[in-house]
């Protein structure tokens, strides 16, 4: 009798084991719904879109706020449209994603933002996968010289923000730009660029716990940190949940173009930071310190799709594989379940996206954002390819 009660009960947590990981596991009929659903919201927007403009997030549950070419989300739309045309073609939005990328084509020449990365690689670096356009890949390598105006050799990085010289993590999503360039022709510095930022990233950005700072400010006479702050997290000791996913992407796309495992062991620790503290529904909140008590309790459905995305690249670098996929089906599920846009009037896919909590105005506290529907995609097209 002992030994069948031991088997019995060994069965039974086995069966539920079983359960709870398949528990967020998305059908086949989701997926699809999910994809015609983010077909019809893109085929919405294309005229209703001015001429030269491009969504930033939505004004609450409403239209987009825009933004001009130069701004640092106008990659995200044709972005968006690229993707979808990868999940379900349609010649419209193939022609929408040509019309709304070419219309960026002078932001190559732009050395005034760090952002050229996000701007560039999610319109023509997507374009050229699909067209292979030669002049789309000198526009990505003319772009790649842009941005690599902005390192520093003294601080060993890259300039986020105009002024006093600040770094944020953030700008680990643009170092992409400088890989593909190298990689494909352009200067093969760029390469080594990349790596230097990536790696003082790791120095100055990285707490012990797997957390990060939002913003470092460098002193460029002797690349000494001046000081550690926020600035759309909660504080300055807190973790900007946005900038966590950011992190992990980044250094996810770092191990896949160099193979250093310094880069995949600090992916695989911010992630393992992001994972362990996100709430029930597995939607995390705008900083990952926030405290209980804290009346401004808003979710970052964005940064849930920016680290989705990223975890399911990271899984396939991991020694288990499968380390992540609950936390993976989940965050999908959690997010179809309850975050798309069906039955507003929001002009975005997901909802509940937080673009700075610290502002005035409160559409940045809870609204769809372009890059949160622009990750979304993305992660519904790797998952396709990872399940």
């Amino acid at each position: 009798m002992h030994f069948r009660s031991f088997y019995f009960t060994l069965l039974i947590q086995l069966l539920y084991s079983y359960h709870f990981e398949i528990i967020g596991q998305v059908t086949d009929d989701e997926y699809e719904n999910v994809v015609r659903f983010c077909n019809q919201k893109l085929t919405e927007n294309i005229d209703q879109i001015p001429e030269n403009k491009y969504p930033i997030r939505t004004k609450g549950l409403g239209e987009w706020e825009f933004t001009d070419p130069s701004g640092w989300t106008s990659g995200f739309f044709p972005g968006s449209l690229w993707l979808s045309n990868k999940l379900l073609p349609d010649s419209n939005i193939l022609k929408a994603a040509i019309k709304f990328t070419e219309g960026l084509t002078e932001q190559q020449y732009n050395k005034n933002t760090h952002d050229i990365g996000f701007v560039i690689l999610s319109s023509f670096g997507n374009g050229y996968k699909l067209l292979n356009k030669p002049e789309y890949k000198e526009i990505i390598f003319e772009s790649a010289k842009s941005l690599s105006t902005r390192f520093n050799k003294k601080a060993g990085c890259i300039q986020s923000w105009n002024g006093e010289f600040q770094v944020i993590v953030d700008n680990m999503m643009n170092l992409e730009l400088l890989f593909w360039a190298a990689k494909n022709g352009s200067n093969k510095n760029f390469y080594d660029m990349a790596v230097t930022h990536a790696y003082t990233t790791i120095k100055n950005h990285l707490r012990p716990d797997g957390s990060s700072f939002h913003v470092v400010v460098f002193d460029t006479s002797t690349g000494e940190v001046i000081k550690k702050r926020t600035a759309q997290g909660y504080s300055d000791s807190s973790s900007w949940v946005r900038g966590q996913a950011w992190g992990i992407y980044g250094f996810t796309m770092c191990y896949r173009e160099t193979h250093d495992t310094v880069f995949l062991n600090t992916a695989v620790k911010m992630a393992d930071y992001f994972v362990n503290n996100l709430p029930e529904d597995n939607i995390p909140f705008w900083d990952l310190k926030l405290p209980l008590n804290s009346e401004k309790k808003f979710k970052d459905a964005s940064a849930a799709a920016i680290a989705l995305s990223a975890l399911l690249e990271l899984r396939n670098y991991t020694d288990d594989q499968k380390k992540y996929d609950k936390t993976i089906n989940n965050i999908l599920h959690s997010l179809i379940s309850n975050y798309l846009s069906k039955g507003t009037y929001s002009d975005g896919i997901l909802l509940h996206c937080a673009y700075n909590v610290n502002s005035s105005n409160p559409y940045d506290w809870d609204a769809s954002t372009v890059w949160g529907d622009y990750y979304f995609l993305e992660s519904l097209l790797r998952y396709k390819e990872k399940f």
